[in-house]
């Protein structure tokens, strides 16, 4: 590359001689407004994200205040932390998943058509689906965590005193 624009260049100055060499990469032209629209993307997808966190937060606090009797009699019973973190998490974690399945079709579907009007392109294979999934469901169990843990290891006679 850098062999080929001192050639250029060469040619230029015997051409144009009192005239300024300036160049630019078509790539660079064409995709800088791609690249801005992702950075924008990136940002209020983040923000979403830490809003939906928020969101499942305060969801799980309230369901797990609803469930404390509930939650108080099986550990009685003999469940154990992980039982009962399990039990919790796992209406949360369904709910996510039937959204990643409403959402990836729409999802593949609005990149090809985003991706067709480009000369090259890459495949849409299904790790750039799945992937996005897995991190979403990581990123719920991990907020729902600290409220079912916390629920877990409390001692299960004062919410079961509680009328």
């Amino acid at each position: 590359m850098t062999e080929t624009l001192a050639s250029v260049k060469g040619v230029w100055n015997e051409v144009f001689p009192n005239t300024l060499f300036h160049y630019f990469f078509l790539d660079d032209q064409q995709y800088r407004s791609d690249i801005r629209f992702g950075k924008v993307i990136a940002t209020f997808s983040g923000l979403a994200v830490f809003i939906a966190c928020l969101g499942l937060f305060g969801l799980s606090a309230f369901t797990i205040v609803q469930r404390t009797k509930e939650i108080g009699i099986r550990k009685v019973l003999g469940a154990s932390v992980l039982q009962i973190v399990h039990l919790l998490s796992k209406d949360f974690a369904s709910v996510v998943l039937i959204a990643s399945i409403v959402a990836v079709p729409i999802a593949y579907f609005a990149t090809d058509q985003w991706l067709s009007g480009y000369a090259v392109r890459i495949s849409l294979n299904v790790w750039i689906f799945l992937f996005p999934v897995i991190i979403i469901l990581g990123i719920a169990l991990f907020t729902l965590s600290f409220q079912t843990i916390k629920t877990a290891l409390e001692n299960p006679s004062g919410s079961l005193r509680q009328e």
